[in-house]
């Protein structure tokens, strides 16, 4: 079959299209055709090496963390898939590989694809839905009356984050530039910040959760939006002691982790806010609540760009770029 690898960590380098071996299927998974896949900056993180400590891959590498399509095998231990059903995944980490015209994933990280959105669509939710609902729900708990602000709102996972949490009751205030803002009032932001133009940290104050994707000083900054007991959420790090202790890393990165977050943590300490770290992980059973909110309307799909499977570099070199509103997708069937 065909997918896109990479050989070596490189933040230069190119997706390879190679031919590669179909993958085979062990008893909990199911193997799926590959219709769609979305990309992620995550997809450019790992290519360059940016998590080779948290996830040290194995070359040669096929691409790709979200996926879409039709279950053509099922181990013999699969229990709530058939072939021929309509799926969607972001596969574990280890087992990834969605740029390709197949992959095998353990049936607990799939779901059946809502039933309103096309493969495309469908392609463009797991990761960044799966981040938005493990941020807002499973760690931030955000509830009726809250104040959300949600950065970098016209990205991937900031499309989905602000309908998540416009659903769950909340406020929510974001920074976007002003082209973006018509977008964004549509899926339901209340409080819009360009900024171009603005410091999000002079306009918001006495937020409960911050859901932080940008770099260190944004991060510092967004400490200082929190009430007193407000959660700071960060999906670009720095990785904490919890996050490593949870993970199960190695001494070591226990101890790196520590330290590059001692800053972080210490001031967020004497706010009397809490920080954590958010690397998403794989869930079938959250992407089946996230399709109920999906076919009920509460979550639609924000979809930039559609490129053609051969073109997988140029759609990658397009996400790096930072101009995608929404999400960027590759059509493989």
């Amino acid at each position: 079959m065909k997918a896109f690898i990479i050989k070596k960590y490189d933040k230069k380098g190119r997706l390879i299209l190679a031919e590669v071996l179909k993958p085979s299927v062990k008893d909990d998974e199911v193997l799926v055709e590959v219709h769609a896949s979305g990309l992620n900056l995550l997809d450019s993180k790992v290519k360059s090496g940016e998590f080779k400590l948290l996830l040290p891959y194995k070359f040669p590498l096929i691409m790709g963390h979200d996926a879409a399509g039709i279950i053509t095998q099922v181990g013999k231990n699969v229990k709530h898939f058939s072939v021929g059903d309509q799926v969607y995944a972001r596969p574990a980490d280890f087992h990834i590989g969605t740029f390709a015209e197949y992959i095998a994933i353990n049936e607990n990280d799939v779901a059946l694809k809502p039933k309103n959105l096309t493969m495309v669509q469908a392609a463009s939710i797991p990761l960044v839905a799966l981040t938005a609902w493990q941020a807002l729900v499973e760690i931030g708990h955000v509830r009726e009356g809250q104040k959300v602000f949600i950065q970098a709102g016209s990205g991937g996972v900031g499309t989905i984050a602000i309908q998540l949490a416009k659903y769950l009751g909340a406020t929510v205030a974001t920074t976007a530039s002003e082209q973006s803002f018509d977008m964004l009032r549509n899926l339901g932001a209340d409080v819009l910040i360009d900024y171009k133009k603005q410091d999000f940290e002079t306009v918001l104050k006495d937020y409960d959760l911050v859901l932080n994707s940008q770099d260190s000083e944004t991060l510092t900054k967004s400490l200082n939006v929190l009430k007193p007991g407000g959660k700071l959420i960060s999906i670009s790090g720095p990785p904490t002691p919890d996050f490593a202790k949870a993970t199960g890393a190695a001494w070591y990165l226990k101890i790196i982790m520590s330290m590059i977050s001692s800053g972080v943590r210490k001031k967020a300490e004497k706010l009397g806010v809490k920080y954590s770290f958010l690397f998403m992980t794989a869930s079938g059973s959250q992407l089946h609540e996230l399709t109920k909110l999906i076919e009920s309307g509460v979550i639609k799909p924000v979809v930039d760009h559609v490129f053609d499977f051969w073109q997988a570099d140029k759609a990658l070199e397009y996400v790096e770029s930072g101009r995608a509103k929404g999400k960027v997708v590759v059509k493989i069937k």
